[in-house]
């Protein structure tokens, strides 16, 4: 594959040359043009050169849907340093671990997401916290976003990233309950962006609706570089709630491209559309990822936007994040689609050895899309990536026409609404509680293909605890989307010789009780 640019800044200028005065973003009450983007992140990163920010250093960011986004990742990579969006769901733990681990210098924080961020330079590397937003009290370690925009001092590019240079580092958990640093490089991130223009055909009147968190690997790449590299336009909404303002903004500012997840369109196909919205809208592609589509859901769009395209792909983090998506002019219920342009996929057995057409096995990836390996995790890398295939750890199989299709996750990684749930995670958390003996957190599907998180608890003899003390322990130490949605309290749970809780038989009970 050939790469016309180097880095993101280098795509950002050319993106202005290319269209100057045309609208980068379309907020709600305002636009905002490339030239004056541009100008916004030569400010900010020149602060960032002005304090002591180098070239390869990392800068984290825990930012709500906004311009300032953004700004802030552009302006990271403008001078060599390499961003790290965290989930702004997490709790100030996660944050703690995460930055820890990267070993962040500079914080970019939402002031909303204040109550969880305050007070972590104190416990991490963290020298300064740049805030966007009023937030309370300032001083030399926590300082205004519009300082660093107010910025005097011109931007030098002393050294510019080159294509295997990281770009950014996305934290998804691991089999151990910690999160992972997948580090992806420019060309890691331009391939899945090149691959995604030619299949989708996207061109500069295109209008992408970005709504889903940024932070995540799948918006941040299809929705917030793609347009840029193609100089087309982002429709910002701050939100996704409420849904009526996602619909009334993709109507009114006349969104092309809509990137959702599983329960949004499966939202969409139960709920009352208004018929100008049906007939009047822009969009000609709707674009589904982060979790498998119920073959109802697919079915209840189609028949709501008999004229749209639902195109449903898949993709990890790892892999820059997507891998496969179903092509325009021909598309099947059930499959995610075939592989992206350059890339490779095989279906594997436990051995590694490729199974025949149709049988199931372990989906491997192979291409420029697959990351550089795990931050500090060398040994995690080794086991994730051999001779340059990817193990995505997911069930799947391919059929006569490469089309692939994902049956099942090897792992105990739960989807919830697009986001990955690890249980041991929780289980971990459920541990420190004295009253419990033993617990299991499982998954189980509901009607529309998406997960439930459940937990199963033993409690230790003549010691008692209620749902609501559980809930209000797990509350203070992780993100409420790993909240169990139902919680069961056993006798004893199934388990084998080893004393290890047997989770299959637990998720088929579930199953066979909601039949």
């Amino acid at each position: 594959m050939s790469y016309i640019y180097q880095n993101f800044y280098e795509m950002l200028n050319e993106s202005c040359k290319k269209n100057p005065k045309g609208v980068v973003i379309y907020g709600e009450g305002y636009k905002t043009t490339y030239i004056q983007l541009k100008f916004s992140i030569d400010r900010v990163a020149a602060y960032l050169q002005s304090i002591g920010v180098k070239f390869g250093d990392k800068v984290a960011m825990v930012v709500s849907n906004s311009e300032e986004f953004l700004i802030s990742y552009f302006a990271i990579s403008a001078i060599g340093a390499i961003a790290v969006p965290i989930n702004t769901f997490l709790k100030h733990e996660e944050f703690e671990y995460i930055l820890n681990d990267c070993g962040a210098k500079v914080l970019f924080a939402s002031s909303n997401l204040s109550k969880e961020v305050k007070g972590l330079e104190s416990r991490t590397n963290l020298e300064k916290i740049i805030w966007i937003g009023e937030f309370g009290k300032y001083n030399e370690s926590n300082i205004s976003f519009l300082t660093a925009l107010s910025c005097k001092i011109d931007l030098v590019l002393i050294k510019q990233p080159v294509l295997n240079d990281l770009a950014h580092i996305i934290y998804t958990s691991g089999t151990t309950g910690k999160p992972k640093g997948a580090m992806l490089s420019y060309k890691n991130v331009f391939s899945n962006i090149i691959g995604a223009t030619k299949c989708f055909d996207i061109n500069k009147k295109d209008r992408f609706i970005v709504f889903l968190p940024m932070f995540h690997s799948f918006t941040l790449t299809v929705m917030v570089l793609l347009p840029v590299f193609t100089a087309s336009s982002l429709v910002l909404i701050k939100s996704v709630f409420p849904f009526s303002n996602v619909l009334k903004q993709a109507l009114l500012k006349r969104v092309t491209v809509f990137l959702g997840v599983p329960a949004i369109y499966t939202a969409i196909g139960k709920a009352k559309i208004p018929w100008y919205f049906k007939w009047f809208n822009c969009v000609r592609l709707f674009i589904s990822g982060a979790a498998p589509l119920a073959e109802q859901t697919i079915l209840d769009f189609k028949a709501k936007f008999p004229r749209a395209k639902l195109l449903e792909g898949y993709g990890l983090s790892e892999c820059s994040p997507a891998v496969a998506i179903n092509p325009i002019d021909m598309q099947k219920v059930a499959s995610v689609g075939l592989p992206l342009p350059g890339y490779e996929v095989k279906i594997v057995n436990d051995e590694m050895m490729e199974v025949a057409t149709g049988e199931v096995g372990e989906l491997i990836v192979k291409g420029d899309c697959v990351m550089q390996g795990y931050l500090n995790m060398p040994d995690a890398t080794d086991d994730t990536i051999m001779n340059g295939w990817l193990k995505t750890g997911d069930l799947g199989k391919v059929d006569e026409d490469g089309f692939v299709f994902i049956v099942d996750r090897k792992k105990d990684l739960i989807i919830s609404k697009g986001i990955n749930i690890y249980p041991r995670e929780i289980e971990e958390v459920l541990y420190k509680i004295e009253a419990i003996e033993a617990a299991a957190v499982v998954g189980i599907r509901d009607q529309h293909a998406d997960e439930e998180v459940v937990a199963f608890i033993q409690l230790k003899e003549d010691m008692q605890i209620d749902e609501k003390d559980i809930r209000m322990h797990l509350k203070k130490h992780l993100a409420n989307f790993k909240i169990p949605k139902h919680i069961h309290f056993e006798k004893e749970l199934p388990k084998n010789a080893t004393g290890k809780v047997l989770k299959r038989v637990l998720k088929e009970r579930l199953r066979s009780e909601a039949k």
